[in-house]
């Protein structure tokens, strides 16, 4: 069997356990729990590496015995199930190494702020926002990534006006930036008694959660800070006093607000947390786009542009309109299955291949 896998996979285990060395030094260093943002960091850091090793050393495994049934095949045996099995395995492992080595760029490894808005339409449309909202909370739960709702507005009637969350764990901003954008779904109201074919719309917008090392210059004069009582779940307490907070930049407009703990204090550090990212993601987009004014297929974030179609209706089809990746199980999707969506899209940012197309990737 060819042992050379995408990027070098295995032969890069010594720079990785190099790496790895290195962290320890740091951590075994007396002053490394003075800076918790600092300390946090390479602890994410070593178990990142760690997983890294320990998924080569499977890729190994799993090649060695591959090779044996090989083996055993040619020597009569019947193991065409166990190949078949194992190759399969050994497809869905590679493709989520390669994912994990697509993300190079210089704020994946971050945490992640999501925030999702329904487009015009309504019921239709706020349904929808929830729909992909629990999409996300379940795609975080089975990655094992730690969530945070910051604030939920309920829809009237049923849905969500918005939302916004926090998604912590290793590359979480690197794999969810494949969902920026807008997100269109096509079927049968159910909401509609005469059961027609709807289309609705819903936006996300994803920031990298920013640590206290990269500074952002916010001066106090250009906020407005509002307080308000909460009006999501959370209890009584929460909604008996002002805890909400809302805090405005008047420079760029941009509008933040916390209402899911009960101290005012602890929401203000969180909506400025969130003002923080925003502020940061808004200076990068401006230098983005500078470098991009002349692309023919650049995708703004606005509605009738939408970067991927759910069809539950008049047959049922996922299509990533960027990729030109498709597919078939849309339930499996909308319960929180986007590896292989996620996947595709870092391949089409790295090499502007789309879906069939065959694309080598290359370091």
């Amino acid at each position: 069997m060819n042992r050379h896998l995408p990027f070098g996979v295995i032969f890069d285990a010594p720079r990785k356990k190099k790496e790895l060395a290195a962290t320890e030094e740091q951590i075994s260093a007396p002053d490394f729990w003075s800076r918790p943002e600092k300390s946090q960091k390479v602890m994410q850091d070593r178990k990142r590496l760690e997983e890294a090793i320990a998924n080569d050393a499977q890729i190994a495994s799993m090649t060695d015995d591959i090779d044996t049934l090989f083996e055993l095949a040619r020597e009569g045996e019947s193991v065409n199930g166990d190949i078949e099995r194992e190759m399969k395995r050994y497809s869905e492992a590679l493709e989520k190494l390669e994912t994990g080595m697509l993300l190079s760029g210089e704020n994946d490894a971050r945490d992640a702020i999501v925030t999702i808005h329904p487009g015009a339409g309504g019921t239709e449309s706020q349904d929808w926002a929830e729909m992909l909202l629990r999409m996300y909370l379940r795609w975080a739960e089975r990655n094992e990534f730690k969530t945070v709702m910051t604030d939920r507005l309920e829809g009237e009637g049923a849905g969500i006006k918005s939302a916004t969350f926090e998604v912590n764990g290793p590359n979480a901003y690197g794999l969810l930036q494949s969902e920026i954008g807008v997100h269109r779904l096509v079927r049968i109201s159910p909401f509609d008694a005469n059961a027609r074919r709807h289309t609705s719309f819903a936006s996300v917008f994803v920031f990298p959660q920013i640590d206290d090392e990269i500074k952002i210059d916010i001066k106090p004069e250009d906020l407005r800070i509002d307080t308000f009582r909460s009006g999501g779940a959370g209890g009584q307490h929460v909604n008996m006093t002002d805890s909400a907070v809302r805090i405005t930049h008047f420079p760029t407009g941009i509008v933040v607000q916390c209402q899911n703990e009960r101290s005012q204090h602890k929401n203000r550090d969180t909506a400025m947390k969130q003002l923080r990212a925003r502020l940061y993601e808004f200076e990068m987009e401006k230098k983005r786009e500078e470098t991009r004014k002349t692309e023919a297929s650049k995708l703004d974030i606005n509605f009738g542009s939408q970067i991927r179609s759910y069809v539950l209706a008049p047959y049922r089809m996922i299509k990533d309109h960027r990729t030109k990746l498709s597919v078939g199980d849309v339930d499996r999707v909308l319960d929180g299955d986007l590896d292989p969506l996620m996947h595709a899209y870092l391949v089409w940012r790295k090499t502007g291949k789309t879906a069939g197309e065959g694309a080598e990737l290359e370091e």
